[in-house]
């Protein structure tokens, strides 16, 4: 359930009209999905979800660069690709459409052109882990978000999410166990040194 504070903001942000970029950074398994469609569900035509995760390179991609066991970390993202598409829905035309890609986890893939985006819709909620990161293209995306909200939920729920999500698609519980140790945490430590850069923290009870 969102507070009334955060309601509030919200408000203020969509109250012109005018496209507006709401970033929600966190960890994986933070919950910045969730937080994602509850703002939707509470601003019923007014809000789209381009999520981060959309630019995810391919696995085949991965597998050529010698990435495919640390999917997830920064630099197996289309990060510039990202950045190109933030652009154009800061600048989006009367009467443009703007297509943005989705990820599957049910294929474990990106789909392109998945998500439509109304150049009428006031309000772009892009949610993703590295929104906050100073360095490579990363660094441009914070200058493109109106707002960003650091999502922190307690640790242990967080890990416990991540290895019930590892196996409802498809790993056994060693195996998803071992790649939130080895692979998750590692870069939820990269990713919680950027909070300072939010401009509000919104922790899950």
């Amino acid at each position: 359930m969102i507070k009334d504070r955060f309601l509030a903001r919200l408000e203020q942000l969509v109250a012109h009209g005018q496209r507006r970029i709401l970033g929600l950074v966190g960890a994986p398994g933070a919950g910045k999905s969730t937080l994602a469609e509850q703002i939707l569900e509470a601003l019923p035509g007014r809000a789209v979800i381009v999520p981060m995760d959309g630019f995810h390179l391919a696995n085949a991609e991965l597998e050529r660069l010698g990435r495919a066991s640390r999917k997830g970390a920064e630099d197996t993202f289309d990060s510039a690709g990202y950045v190109a598409l933030l652009n154009r829905l800061r600048t989006q035309r009367h009467g443009e459409t703007v297509y943005a890609p989705a990820f599957r986890r049910e294929i474990e893939e990106p789909v392109a052109g998945a998500i439509p985006v109304s150049p009428e819709v006031p309000l772009v909620i892009t949610e993703g882990n590295y929104l906050l990161l100073e360095h490579g293209h990363w660094g441009a995306v914070r200058p493109l978000l109106d707002e960003a909200w650091y999502v922190d939920v307690d640790p242990e729920l967080r890990r416990q999410r991540l290895v019930a999500r590892h196996v409802r698609f498809g790993r056994d519980e060693a195996a998803a166990r071992n790649w939130v140790q080895q692979t998750d945490e590692p870069n939820a430590v990269v990713i919680d040194a950027t909070r300072v850069r939010a401009d509000l923290v919104f922790r899950w009870s």
